[in-house]
């Protein structure tokens, strides 16, 4: 049955700090204390679990469930470096590299920061994961039992422990809900396609690490079968990371996912300018753990590596190559080849003429996942594209602030912005934002976004007459002419210096010459203020307007027009109740004066 499938590649997500490199450690740890003799092997960036290992650590758990013997996955390839930058770089068009996902929350915690971006990863690439409830043996009064299946460790607590466990993953649960998934602690799960499994675990104590492997076994068997299906023939990566390495120059460290490389083999990479074609030099695989002497000499050398491995090739013009760009291995004519690298880059990439932002990232998997999480946000993209933020960019961000300042702007994720970069970009008043999580980086765009469209909406409406409404408060009449001085309650809307004041019957009042609050001069007073104001024109109080009467702002009829089609989304709803009262009352001026 397995003979034509590969090992499923299993990426481990989640939050900083809870737990994922320790529960990968602890995962491969326990695999050599249960090793025999050649079985672990080490690969670039990645550790393989070969299945029978897992079966006798996992011994208990197998048994319950009457696995012995139905399990045909070879193992897993984990991959070493948890986090997002790793994740994204997994990538191939349409998905991931990565057949399954590990998302490890901390479960004192709960959903953070990382937690969503993690979930909008891996929603967009269509991936199944569990997730590691992780830090167990941090709930107050748990008894660790370790290595023993949760189910186990669980039964053996006491009740009041087990109910604290149960309401960190209600918690948990409840976090899911809000998202749009359907979680449940993994031995309650009806339906493994619809929910999502939840194992707790502890890196520490290593409890639930055996649920957590049989059942990424489960959901293998079921769900991914079809991913795992060897194809054969030339050689299938992706590009993880680009280096220096100490005796051997830039080497590009590559999970094969499909077919065989060879050394000599002509291979194609996305460069930083284009295309690179290149020869295979040398390749090199860590040595087994057991015979790694000497740190300096970790290296083996291979000729044929057989996927899915991870494995670092040696050969020239690599220096040009980007992160997460896929590699073929050429056989005949390069051509299609080289076109169906340009046409994957192409998918990543953007350049338009439309109004949206820059958007800069260090590897064509960050980029991706950076036009993915924009898009699933709202936000346009102009350009995508990979590198330090350049003047062109800056450039290309100033043309878009001429038609829409709010999207003239740059958004540099994991990128270097150059001091003369910078410095153009004061001239040409465009905004960089810079982060190295993507959450963070919308979220700070997002805010300053907002907050500037307000200002310039403020900005626009303020060419404008604004609706008020006004009653003169009795007993506050300071002054009753030339000018007049009263005290004045606002009813809805808001007044300003200049505004003319009309009566309801559509007679004019005069201008408002000054606004005070406790004595101190204001531009402005909104609804539920109490405030004096002087006003200028032949009126006089007692005898034009008594105290208790009624004014509105005399708005101009075509302010009033433009307010309520272009802005009237912008304008509180008290104004809009003023507006549209006042427009009402001066029709009625219309007829009377017909």
């Amino acid at each position: 049955m397995s003979e034509n499938y590969r090992a499923p590649i299993v990426v481990v997500v989640g939050h900083v700090d809870v737990g994922k490199t320790l529960l990968l450690d602890k995962i491969r740890n326990t695999m050599v204390a249960y090793r025999e003799p050649g079985m672990i092997t080490q690969h670039i960036g990645l550790s393989y679990l070969p299945w029978p290992i897992i079966e006798k650590y996992a011994a208990p758990v197998i048994e319950r469930y009457r696995l012995r013997g139905k399990v045909w996955v070879k193992g897993f390839l984990m991959v070493d470096t948890p986090g997002h930058a790793a994740f994204s770089n997994l990538r191939r068009r349409g998905g991931s590299v990565a057949d399954l996902a590990i998302l490890v929350i901390d479960l004192t915690r709960g959903f953070e920061e990382q937690t969503y971006e993690s979930l909008i990863l891996l929603k967009s690439r269509n991936i199944p994961f569990v997730v590691a409830a992780n830090k167990v043996d941090r709930i107050y009064g748990w008894k660790p039992m370790p290595n023993a299946s949760i189910l186990d460790s669980y039964n053996a607590q006491d009740e009041d422990t087990q109910g604290r466990l149960e309401e960190a993953l209600a918690r948990i649960i409840e976090d899911f809900n809000r998202q749009g998934f359907e979680a449940e602690r993994f031995d309650r799960i009806t339906d493994f396609s619809r929910q999502v499994p939840i194992v707790p675990t502890s890196a520490v104590t290593g409890e639930g690490i055996p649920d957590l492997l049989v059942l990424m076994a489960g959901l293998t068997q079921r769900l991914v079968k079809d991913r795992l299906r060897l194809m054969g023939g030339p050689g299938k990566g992706v590009v993880m990371e680009v280096k220096e390495e100490k005796g051997l120059g830039t080497t590009m460290d590559v999970v094969l996912y499909d077919g065989i490389l060879r050394r000599g083999d002509t291979i194609v990479a996305m460069g930083l300018n284009g295309p690179v074609v290149t020869k295979v030099r040398m390749m090199v695989m860590p040595k087994p753990l057991d015979e790694m002497r000497d740190p300096e000499d970790k290296y083996m050398h291979v000729n044929e590596v057989e996927a899915a491995a991870g494995v670092k090739v040696i050969a020239d013009g690599l220096d040009e190559v980007v992160p997460g760009s896929l590699m073929y291995v050429v056989q005949g004519d390069p051509k299609p080849y080289i076109d169906e690298i340009i046409k994957d880059a192409a998918s990543v990439k953007i350049e338009t003429d439309q109004v949206g932002v820059v958007a800069k990232a260090d590897t064509l998997g960050t980029l991706e996942a950076m036009v993915l999480y924009l898009r699933s946000q709202g936000i346009p993209v102009r350009k995508a594209d990979i590198g330090p933020v350049t003047r062109r960019d800056i450039i290309d961000a100033s043309v878009v602030r001429r038609k829409n300042p709010l999207y003239g702007v740059v958004l540099a994720f994991n990128v270097k912005v150059p001091k003369e970069v910078e410095e153009e970009a004061k001239v040409q008043l465009v905004t960089i934002f810079q982060n190295n999580i993507l959450y963070r980086l919308v979220e700070e765009f997002t805010k300053w976004f907002n907050e500037e469209k307000s200002r310039l909406i403020e900005s626009e409406l303020s060419k404008y007459v604004r609706p008020g409404k006004i009653a003169i408060i009795p007993g506050y009449v300071f002054r009753r002419s030339n000018p007049a001085i009263v005290g004045v309650e606002v009813l809805g809307g808001l007044i300003k210096p200049g505004y003319k004041l009309v009566k309801a019957n559509g007679k004019e009042v005069g201008v408002i010459m000054q606004i005070q609050d406790k004595g101190k001069p204001i531009q402005v007073a909104k609804k539920g203020m109490s405030v004096a104001i002087s006003i200028e024109g032949n009126v006089i109080i007692g005898r034009h307007i008594k105290e208790g009467d009624v004014l509105y702002v005399n708005v101009p009829l075509e302010h009033a027009v433009k307010l309520i089609m272009q802005y009237k989304d912008h304008l509180s709803s008290d104004e809009v109740e003023v507006l549209e009262e006042f427009m009402k009352l001066r029709s009625t001026w219309k007829a009377q004066a017909q």
